[in-house]
């Protein structure tokens, strides 16, 4: 008997798929005796262990069985041939939402890039090896001290406490324990929003641009999308629709992405029209506590007097990315039903790392990082601002924007072809730039791009910035 062993893992193991694939497709017959271990050891250059290790896990699956002196035979599996055309077709999920989710997927992997010299994507936030350290010892403690029990659905009591005074403290936020729901980032925030408050069809106002990640959730899910302008001074109340929405999605306190801030007027404005209409404000504050000339502004919800608003704040931009966590704080009649729905989703977010965030931010660890972070990615944004002015000149627009964790910039001259163009032959040369047009329903009729500048030195961007500009060169408008 031939059989080709595949290469991947232990020999063992490579023997149990072979031998699984010849008897399920039909080339070892039911009743058909094996080969005698030190024998078919012996042909395929193996030791009689694995052979054995391989039949006896065949064995306990039902594969084959033993006889007592005579040897081990295949077992009756009643495969027949229109079974096994069946089992070798290739159908896919035919649900709806996997159906409109699946339109998604190119243009989440086109943004995949990697080994990238220069990576301008944003998100990524600041790489701090002091921040390292520190995570790994707050780790060791709680998987020292912390019960190994799974928690509750809501999150970390201590945790949630900590979330509460630092919000009091350094946002204007007041909220109890309670309201607090832990959730593995904005992008489960968004999620559970569609789940609990969407039926397909329903609308869901998202700003004009906005965060494509929102715009996929949402849509997958089947809501009914309604984009409102945004300008200088943030969402234009005077466009939200006449027919109340479900949902209003924003991000007032930095505008994702072109970075306008919420006006006063505006915001008591959208809460009116919120309690007016009895619909519900998804506040993402993806990066609020990034503002270099003055104070972080005080979220939306601090204004709030409807209990409409759903504010969204996460530890994946101030801390590191690989955290995946952030919380949400919910209306009194939305704890319930958001805590049921985040234990349908994965029963709760990691214990360990819970743990270890609110000792981290008990013990000052969080706000002296957030001093640190602030400072340092002020002095990356001078950066790549003067290499923008001083490499660019007057083809690029730059959006101003004193807070947040990208730039804007607005390419003068270009149309959207020759944009991909610049851009393509940006990452041939090792720097990854991000179009401006996936955050629009309606692309501009300018091209921009999006540059993030969080993951990158002050040295690398100055660097960056000189290879922008003979990009520039190489693909001028």
């Amino acid at each position: 008997m031939f059989l080709e062993l595949d290469g991947h893992g232990p020999h063992y193991a490579q023997l149990i798929r072979a031998l699984k694939s010849a008897i399920l497709d039909g080339r070892m017959v039911t009743g058909s005796r094996l080969p005698p271990t030190r024998d078919f050891a012996l042909d395929l250059g193996l030791s009689r262990t694995t052979v054995l290790a391989a039949y006896e896990q065949l064995r306990a699956e039902g594969f084959i069985n033993g006889r007592v002196g005579s040897g081990s035979y295949v077992t009756s599996l009643q495969l027949t041939p229109s079974l096994r055309q069946v089992a070798n077709t290739t159908d896919t999920a035919d649900s709806r939402y996997a159906e409109r989710a699946r339109q998604f997927r190119e243009r989440w992997i086109a943004r995949m890039h990697f080994g990238l010299r220069y990576d301008m994507r944003y998100g990524d936030p600041l790489t701090n090896p002091a921040l390292n350290a520190a995570w790994g010892r707050e780790l060791a403690r709680a998987a020292a001290y912390s019960p190994l029990t799974v928690t509750g659905s809501w999150g970390l009591l201590a945790l949630r406490q900590q979330i509460c005074e630092y919000l009091a403290r350094r946002r204007g936020l007041q909220a109890q324990p309670d309201d607090i729901l832990i959730v593995t980032g904005t992008q489960q925030a968004y999620a559970l929003c569609a789940r609990v408050l969407l039926n397909e069809g329903d609308t869901a106002v998202l700003e004009e641009p906005h965060y494509f990640g929102a715009y996929h959730i949402l849509a997958a899910h089947g809501a009914q999308l309604r984009p409102v302008r945004s300008d200088d001074n943030g969402l234009v109340c005077d466009e939200l629709p006449d027919t109340a929405p479900k949902l209003i999605c924003v991000t007032p306190s930095h505008q994702f992405p072109t970075g306008a801030v919420l006006s006063l007027s505006r915001r008591l404005e959208l809460l009116r029209y919120a309690a007016s209409k009895r619909c519900w404000i998804m506040e993402d504050d993806y990066d609020g506590e990034f503002r270099y000339d003055a104070y972080p502004l005080a979220p939306l919800r601090s204004l709030d007097e409807g209990d409409r608003v759903i504010y969204a704040g996460t530890f994946s931009k101030t801390l590191f990315g690989a955290l995946r966590m952030g919380y949400l704080v919910l209306p009194v009649a939305l704890r319930e039903d958001f805590i049921t729905a985040k234990y349908l989703s994965d029963v709760s977010s990691p214990g360990i790392e819970q743990a270890a965030l609110a000792h981290f931010m008990e013990s000052g660890g969080f706000e002296r990082h957030l001093r640190h972070a602030r400072k340092e990615l002020h002095a990356r944004r001078e950066a790549l601002i003067a290499g923008l002015h001083r490499h660019a000149g007057e083809r690029v627009r730059i959006v101003h924007s004193p807070a947040g964790m990208h730039v804007v910039a607005w390419l003068n001259g270009y149309d959207h072809d020759r944009a991909e163009a610049l851009i393509a032959h940006a990452h041939d040369r090792g720097l990854g730039l991000y179009p401006m047009a996936p955050h629009y329903f309606v692309p501009p009729a300018r091209p921009g791009l999006l540059l993030g500048y969080c993951s990158l030195s002050v040295a690398e961007l100055r660097e960056a910035m000189q290879l922008f500009g003979e990009c520039l060169d190489a693909i001028p408008a």
